[in-house]
């Protein structure tokens, strides 16, 4: 029998001229929405999701894993074209 894991997301686009910028605000927003969710719903887990190209430009470089080590981001990848999810990151 499989165990149900219920999951909020927070949709982020990074479409600004700063990649560096988007990070800030989607890091600060999510941080204070996790907080906050965490004390209302404690049986979720909670992931920012982000288009591929967004991870393979800013979460693959350093600055990215520092913040994914740092902030413990659980990070849903997904493909906007074809609608899916290529990848999870726990």
């Amino acid at each position: 029998m499989s165990q149900i894991q219920k999951i909020a997301v927070e949709v982020k686009s990074f479409v600004s001229d700063s990649e560096m910028q988007d990070l800030r605000d989607a890091i600060g927003q999510f941080t204070i929405y996790r907080s906050v969710l965490q004390r209302t719903y404690p049986e979720h887990t909670f992931y920012l999701a982000v288009r591929d190209i967004t991870y393979e430009s800013l979460f693959e470089e350093p600055i990215g894993q520092l913040m994914i080590e740092d902030e413990n981001l659980k990070l849903i990848v997904f493909d906007p074209n074809q609608e899916a999810i290529v990848k999870w990151i726990l």
